[in-house]
């Protein structure tokens, strides 16, 4: 439906420039309404404290390992390459309608297209990297103020599929002369993972990790995130890091809040450990440090006989249940 409507626009912006070029022809006529052609160069900015993080908490041989493999497992989110680029470009006015769109191919850090725009003001807003992410869309864009990045809703949801990157300009347009504009991109999700420690061999049959405490939603035009009372789960991905005794789950999300109420976590990890009895342990740990955009945080933690997950970092609260038995949903806190 989505993609339907944006045909439709186009389709009535190209009959409309269609006529316009023809009121062009004219000699002595009004030219402020002619289009013409525009280079608009896009590049794809990674700020990111990726090696920053991992190199400060990854530090012994078997932890570089791991670091290895987180670095292999979010090469497709922490990158600079963009397939796909949407691009969109509003009245600035107070009706904030749509202008033109188009979706090009990338498939590069850096790219430049040529554009036909009428001179004028334009809001114009970018997004890169949508194509191949399952988990995220993007709603309401026929006006400038509620175009939005969506997660898909749900109780519990998977992560992101790609690192996703937005830019936000304002263009004066004009007919008298050759422009070019430069638009950057920035990321707009994040990622947290785990790392399990297993010192003492502990046998386990399961474990299950999710993530939650983050934001559902990216408001593009002024870059505000979405919080909701209880936020899905976000089912961390283990990463194949080729031991037993040190284990790694990562999800990719949206950020979480910058300031947390009080005393309360601004996000948490939820991990069921099902030991070789039956039994499981719940462990929820809360994180008091807030997982901004473009970057990734790294909770370490030992397993411990019972199941339950001791953190390494003070920061880090932890409650258990012992015995575990699911009787619903998990609802945060948060």
């Amino acid at each position: 439906m989505y993609a339907r409507r944006w045909n439709i626009v186009d389709w009535i912006l190209g009959a409309a420039l269609v006529v316009g070029l023809a009121a062009c022809s004219s000699i002595d006529e009004d030219l402020s309404d002619c289009g013409k052609q525009y280079e608009m160069e896009y590049e794809l900015q990674l700020v990111t404290n990726l090696e920053t993080e991992l190199d400060n908490q990854l530090t012994t041989q078997t932890e570089q390992r791991v670091a290895d493999a987180l670095r292999n497992h979010l090469a497709n989110i922490f990158t600079d390459f963009a397939r796909d680029v949407d691009l969109s470009f509003y009245d600035t006015g107070k009706e904030a309608s749509l202008l033109h769109y188009e979706n090009q191919p990338m498939n590069d850090s850096e790219k430049s297209y040529t554009l036909f725009l009428p001179a004028r003001d334009y809001r114009h807003l970018a997004l890169a990297n949508l194509q191949n992410n399952s988990w995220v869309s993007v709603t309401d864009g026929d006006n400038r103020d509620t175009q939005t990045l969506v997660q898909k809703q749900g109780e519990t949801i998977e992560s992101h599929e790609t690192g996703i990157f937005t830019a936000r300009a304002d263009l004066e347009v004009q007919d008298d002369k050759d422009q070019a504009f430069h638009v950057d991109l920035y990321m707009s999700n994040s990622a947290a993972a785990l790392v399990i420690d297993n010192p003492d061999g502990v046998e386990v049959k399961d474990i299950k990790v999710y993530a939650t405490g983050f934001a559902t939603e990216f408001n593009v035009n002024d870059s505000t995130y979405t919080f909701v009372d209880n936020p899905p789960l976000v089912h961390a991905q283990q990463v194949d890091t080729g031991t037993d005794d040190m284990l790694c789950f990562c999800s990719v999300n949206f950020p979480s809040r910058d300031q947390a109420e009080g005393d309360e976590p601004l996000w948490q990890f939820i991990v069921y450990v099902t030991l070789a009895d039956g039994s499981v342990t719940k462990s929820v740990l809360d994180v008091k440090e807030p997982l901004q955009a473009g970057q990734i945080k790294v909770v370490k933690a030992q397993l411990q006989a019972d199941g339950s997950l001791q953190p390494v970092s003070a920061e880090v609260g932890v409650s258990i249940t012992l015995d575990w038995k699911e009787g619903g949903s998990y609802n945060s806190d948060l």
